[in-house]
């Protein structure tokens, strides 16, 4: 790709991704109008604090709350664009200091799980490169299953075999590396489910593409031409999954969780919701939203570098002068 049209790509992308967190931004300060409850009580210890109208009005006073629902919402774009995502009704402390102290495990178990559903969805897809009708079937039946299960169920089982009867892996988070392993694993394997079967629509293009005979031509082992070309070509369309990949990790970790009482975001949003607390459900959703966008441009990148059929692609895409 040449360099200005690199640039006028990226710069497109920039611009996409501004426009979708704006769009973000939007839709979920106004979802949140519509959850039953007054958001001044998140200040007061929540729903049910009994708290007396006199320490309502002032907590809405306090928060702005009191102000028109326009007026709110230009003053929180107007604190997005500089960078501030306000105060947590409930915690009174900054929602940037809440998110900090949340990222880290999501991103933990979200990082490992994607590994893992890329390991998984690799195995799957090799073992159908191949020529044998059997293996086909084998894995497109278990990535149909995979994809199939819902990670809330998975988890319970995994809880239920691993914990419970086999005793190999603890059922709860104990800040070790073993109680990452159930909770990344219900997360990842449906997530597998998915890429598995994209990337293998791909191999199956590959498999009969040109460049294929011409590498057996040259002296390519079986294995060389499998490893080297059906799967490098191959997984390209799982690639373009993995933005959605990490939005649907990312929303699935608010189960998982709570499910194995793991600290994060998901739990931090389960929470801030339960007591609407609207300063941190927004900063929890923009930051979901960022993540996939730059996770996005990042797979884009890497797809021109893996495929250089798409260099072409990217360059007509490009806005032009």
């Amino acid at each position: 790709m040449r360099t200005h049209g690199t640039a006028r790509w990226i710069l497109s992308r920039i611009l996409g991704a501004v426009t979708v967190l704006l769009a973000v931004a939007t839709l979920a300060f106004l979802a949140l109008q519509l959850i039953p409850g007054d958001p001044a009580e998140a200040a007061l210890g929540g729903p049910g604090s009994q708290a007396s109208a006199e320490a309502l009005e002032a907590a809405r006073a306090q928060f702005g709350l009191d102000r028109p629902l326009l007026v709110q919402y230009l003053d929180f774009l107007g604190r997005v664009f500089r960078g501030e995502l306000g105060v947590s009704y409930a915690q009174r402390i900054p929602v940037a200091e809440v998110l900090a102290n949340a990222i880290g495990p999501t991103l933990t178990l979200a990082a490992a799980a994607l590994a893992l559903a890329w390991i998984l969805a690799l195995g799957s897809v090799l073992l159908a490169s191949g020529h044998s009708r059997a293996a086909r079937g084998t894995a497109a039946a278990l990535d149909l299953v995979a994809a199939a299960v819902p990670n809330f169920w998975l988890a319970s089982l995994l809880v239920l075999l691993f914990s419970s009867l086999l005793g190999w892996l603890p059922a709860v988070s104990t800040g070790r590396l073993d109680g990452i392993v159930l909770p990344a694993l219900a997360l990842a394997m449906p997530t597998a489910g998915f890429i598995a079967q994209v990337c293998r629509a791909g191999v199956d293009e590959a498999r009969h593409a040109p460049f294929i005979e011409s590498a057996r031509a040259r002296g390519e082992t079986e294995l060389g031409v499998r490893l080297r070309h059906v799967l490098r070509h191959g997984i390209v369309p799982g690639l373009n999954l993995t933005a959605w990949a990490l939005g649907s990790l990312l929303g699935g970790a608010a189960v998982i969780e709570v499910i194995f009482a793991r600290p994060g975001l998901g739990r931090t949003l389960v929470n801030a919701v339960l007591v609407r607390d609207i300063p941190v459900v927004l900063g929890v959703v923009l930051f979901a939203a960022l993540a996939y966008v730059v996770v996005a441009l990042a797979t884009d990148l890497v797809i021109a570098r893996v495929d250089p059929r798409t260099e072409a692609r990217l360059e007509r895409e490009a806005p032009r002068a």
